[in-house]
């Protein structure tokens, strides 16, 4: 990211932005860039940065030690705390990113949710979209850079891996812990797991 903007230059930046209507919890622990854009009744909470090309709508939240950069957020979005939107991002109407959730180049589509621990890369993201948490695209196989498609209605269970480029159709189903491969059909449950193996009356060693 392009090095912040001095403390004076900062100052000016909370000030029109406070005058403009932006509610901030401890507004020095804040920082701005001087293209950054916010709407209406947005909520800014301590410790945020907002990096080049930030676009933010109306009635957003914005959570602490969140790190922005080159990202479009609609309206009635909430992000964080201690999330990261890399460039080429755009948040949908509704949509939510939690704690510890990093987005690259991707769209989250309207009240799709991506609550904890995730990282979603070079990815399409339909409506009304839940993504467990520990999920990852797995958009890099260290040559190319590939695309994952998440359609509208999608439930992803946690610790899941999507190996791109992939495509999940609407209304399917990932259960939790799998590593997704191949396309998934709509209205269907995707699972891969081993079966679980349990040895009675074992003993743990002993040093």
């Amino acid at each position: 990211m392009k090095q912040i903007n001095s403390n004076i230059e900062q100052e000016k930046l909370r000030k029109f932005f406070i005058k403009s209507g932006v509610k901030m919890i401890g507004p020095e622990t804040i920082f701005f860039s001087k293209d950054t854009k916010i709407g209406k009744n947005v909520i800014i909470n301590p410790y945020v940065v907002i990096g080049p090309k930030v676009k933010i709508g109306n009635n957003v939240t914005i959570n602490s030690f969140s790190h922005l950069e080159d990202c479009k957020i609609k309206n009635k979005v909430e992000v964080g705390p201690y999330a990261r939107l890399r460039p080429g991002t755009i948040l949908e109407e509704g949509s939510k990113i939690g704690n510890f959730v990093e987005v690259k180049k991707s769209i989250v589509g309207k009240k799709s949710k991506i609550n904890h621990l995730s990282y979603i890369g070079d990815s399409e993201i339909g409506k009304d979209v839940n993504i467990g948490a520990g999920t990852i695209t797995c958009n890099y196989d260290g040559v190319k850079k590939s695309k994952t498609k998440i359609k509208d209605n999608v439930f992803i269970g946690s610790n899941s891996s999507l190996v791109a480029p992939i495509t999940l159709e609407k209304n399917s189903i990932v259960g939790a812990g799998s590593v997704i491969t191949k396309k998934v059909k709509k209205n269907s449950l995707a699972l891969t797991r081993n079966s679980q193996t349990e040895v009675k009356n074992y003993k743990r060693k002993i040093k």
